[in-house]
This record gives C-alpha cells, structure tokens and sequence, in this order.
C-alpha cells in the first residue's frame, strides 16, 4: 500500500512531530508513508461565517494541489462513518483487494474541510463525535493504520 496523509499546518511541538516520526517507522514495514503539510490560513479576529468558509476554500485548494487523479482519497470527518480497529482493517483490505492501493488521507485545519475536498474525497471516516487537534489527529490516524496493519498481519499488540 501506499498511504499519504495530508494535513492543514504544521506539526510545531517536538513531542508530535517525535510521534509522528515513530508511527510512520512502524507502519514503513507495511507500507510506503508519505507526510504533507500545506499551510493554513490565518483566521481573523471575530471571522464571520463568510471568513471561515473562504479560510476553508483556500485550504481545499492547497489540499486538492497536492491529490492526484488515481489517488483514492479518505477525509477524516466529524459526519464520516465510524469503525472499530477491527473494521477499518476490514475497509483497509477491502481497498486493497480492489485495486485502490494509493491511499490518500485528510485532515482539515481548525475549521474543517472545505467543500471542494469533500466533493474529491471517496470515503469519509470519522474517529468520534469529538473535536481533536489536526496534531494528535494525526498520531491518532498513524496508530490506527499501523494497528490495521498488525491486525491483518495476525501479530500481537492491537488488544
């Protein structure tokens, strides 16, 4: 497989970016991992409605840069549907038993995904009705596709 993660922002905190490092170590014994940042938009003070939807649009584009045409592409979204471990392995081999091997993930910026990204996105997954940091998000997706790996390899330590 090849997986590329695409987030909004820099990771700036050396606990994360050590994490991050760790996990792309593990899961690089199962597949190829690659990490791309594009940059987020300044939100204004008191941004109205307008601002944050223009804030989004301009992140989709710099997202959408960086997609290509065969690239099966997943956002992480609040609305996407749930899975336990168990089941993304079961989704994960799914794509890879129909050809869809170039995995692109997304995680929005602090204000979501914009429109663009979500017409383009395959497949929306979500981790929970909980907000988390695009930071943690991504060690979180890191874990869990490192652990879909283990689980579909039948080795110990997803339990």
């Amino acid at each position: 497989m090849k997986l590329t993660i695409i987030t909004v922002g820099k990771l700036k905190e050396k606990y994360w970016r050590e994490a991050v490092k760790e996990y792309e170590k593990r899961l690089g014994k199962y597949a190829s991992v690659t990490m791309m940042e594009v940059a987020d938009e300044k939100e204004p003070n008191n941004a109205s409605l307008k601002d944050l939807e223009m804030i989004k649009e301009k992140e989709a584009e710099r997202i959408l840069s960086k997609i290509k045409d065969n690239q099966y592409v997943v956002t992480l979204e609040i609305d996407g549907k749930e899975y336990t471990s168990e089941q993304l392995a079961t989704e994960y081999q799914k794509w890879k038993n129909t050809g869809k091997s170039n995995v692109v993930f997304v995680i929005g910026g602090s204000n979501g995904i914009g429109e663009d990204v979500k017409k383009r996105s395959n497949q929306e997954i979500s981790f929970g009705k909980m907000t988390y940091p695009h930071q943690m998000m991504k060690v979180i997706l890191l874990e869990q596709l490192f652990r879909v790996n283990k689980i579909l390899n039948n080795e110990a330590y997803h339990k």
